[in-house]
């Protein structure tokens, strides 16, 4: 298949350089695919489209008038980052959930930073994430962020910055790695060309990241998934990864606390439960210390994990990080615990709880993506380039009535790569999560899940807003 008629336009292009010439990580791939016609590739991208359906590998969209399931949008062809690429952000990646770890550990213990007055104290214990009921844990081995997700973008030039950090409860890497199985399927004598790295690996790598929390109590400590059930967006991830582990898949009505230590409920009786990879929000996780009228938590679960009895991966009050008036402070944040500048630069970052640069947001709203501090999902979001004057005039109403709620960026024009788009390629807007894994040491898995805009024109990458996903490959050295 001819890739000439390709438009490679203004934007930074993960496949091609500006002059319309392959980028070399790229040339193999595409040389490879320009021998089979388009008919083969819709053929391949149909196969691949039809065992991800078979999979059952679905999202929910709450609200959805068609329907609660939905099969994630799947592009067949592959995005490719080179090893020398790869190298440097890996360490980036390494080095911000290091400084978050400490962070967090900081904030919720002696509060040096807030003390030294590096990040405002109210910003922080202003943030709806923010959970006073975390004070003083002693958390095991000192870590918080077990499991992390941070989105990256790259801009016209090229650069890739941090567009924004998951640390609650990250999702979508049952999608990397049911990508990988789909395309490995599909295009093996590609993808066996390219010398990609593996991702495979991951459950195991979690597995022993969740069960280097344990406390020495046995050899084998019982690890569980829990889930809030079935009506939850990730509930195919939950179910897929306690399968890929091997332990179990439970929800809060499984489990008891009892003398302050968690028990599961089985047939056979009540088995010790020692580590508890979670997939509920705090604020569901505990009746008796967070929200009374939950019914998807544990009550007393908090006093068995303060008890030291039980393990939660990732450590309740994390999602103070990803507040995203926070996220504008994350430089200081590593240059203030490591002594080191960011490998990664954050995007751009103005607070609307701060007059000057509330003031600036609200005089450039026409070119910049106003947030807010708490959304998720590409909702709660102004992209003032998209947006008409009714609108910015609008969301201009909501930053003066509640300015602590919102940061604006400028808009960014994020790289883009080549979709099938019916019988031919089309660039579409791309960004970047890879995941991180905190436990014995700091692991990131190569490559992640590449979100596609698959609506023409469109920045939101989301897949409750119309985006997609790409494998991602990660070249060898």
């Amino acid at each position: 298949m001819s890739w000439n008629e390709y438009h490679v336009g203004e934007f930074y292009d993960e496949s091609f350089a500006a002059a319309g010439g392959l980028r070399p990580g790229s040339r193999l791939l595409f040389d490879c695919l320009s021998g089979l016609s388009p008919a083969d590739i819709l053929r391949h991208q149909q196969a691949a489209e039809a065992a991800l359906y078979h999979m059952g590998i679905t999202f929910a969209v709450y609200g959805a008038a068609e329907g609660a399931e939905k099969i994630l949008p799947f592009d067949i062809i592959p995005r490719i980052i080179e090893a020398h690429e790869w190298v440097g952000l890996e360490n980036g990646l390494k080095q911000r959930a290091h400084a978050l770890n400490l962070f967090i550990a900081d904030i919720y213990g002696q509060q040096r930073i807030l003390r030294d007055r590096v990040v405002p104290r109210e910003l922080v214990l202003s943030a709806p994430t923010y959970r006073p009921q975390c004070k003083g844990l002693q958390v095991p081995r000192g870590i918080w962020n077990h499991i992390s997700g941070t989105d990256l973008i790259r801009d016209a030039a090229g650069q890739f910055y941090v567009l924004e950090d998951n640390l609650r409860c990250p999702s979508g890497v049952s999608y990397v790695l049911q990508n990988r199985r789909v395309l490995k399927r599909t295009i093996p004598r590609v993808f066996d060309a390219s010398r990609v790295r593996a991702v495979d690996d991951y459950p195991s790598r979690l597995l022993d990241t969740l069960e280097s929390l344990s406390t020495p109590r046995q050899e084998s400590p019982r690890t569980v998934v829990l889930t809030p059930g079935i009506h939850n967006s990730a509930y195919f991830e939950h179910a897929f990864l306690a399968q890929q582990m091997g332990v179990e898949l439970v929800e809060g009505r499984d489990l008891v606390v009892l003398e302050d230590v968690v028990y599961m409920k089985t047939t056979r009786g009540l088995l010790r439960v020692d580590v508890i990879y979670r997939r509920i929000d705090d604020d569901f996780l505990d009746p008796l210390l967070f929200r009374s009228d939950s019914c998807l938590g544990v009550p007393g679960l908090m006093r068995a994990y303060r008890a030291g009895h039980v393990a939660l991966a990732n450590a309740p009050g994390t999602g103070v990080a990803d507040d995203k008036a926070i996220y504008a402070y994350i430089p200081k944040i590593i240059r203030y615990y490591l002594g080191e500048e960011a490998l990664i630069p954050n995007v751009p970052t103005y607070l609307c709880a701060h007059k000057k640069d509330r003031d600036y947001v609200l005089s450039h709203m026409a070119d910049m993506v106003v947030k807010a501090t708490d959304g998720s999902g590409g909702y709660g979001m102004l992209v003032g380039p998209a947006a008409s004057a009714a609108e910015r005039a609008a969301f201009r109403e909501t930053i003066l009535a509640h300015p602590r709620q919102y940061i604006g960026q400028p808009a960014i024009a994020l790289s883009r790569a080549p979709v099938l788009t019916g019988d031919h390629f089309e660039g579409r807007h791309v960004d970047l999560r890879p995941y991180v894994l905190h436990g014995r040491e700091i692991y990131v898995l190569p490559g992640g899940l590449t979100r596609v805009a698959l609506k023409k024109g469109s920045l939101i990458v989301n897949s409750s807003q119309g985006g997609g996903s790409k494998d991602t490959w990660v070249l060898q050295s």
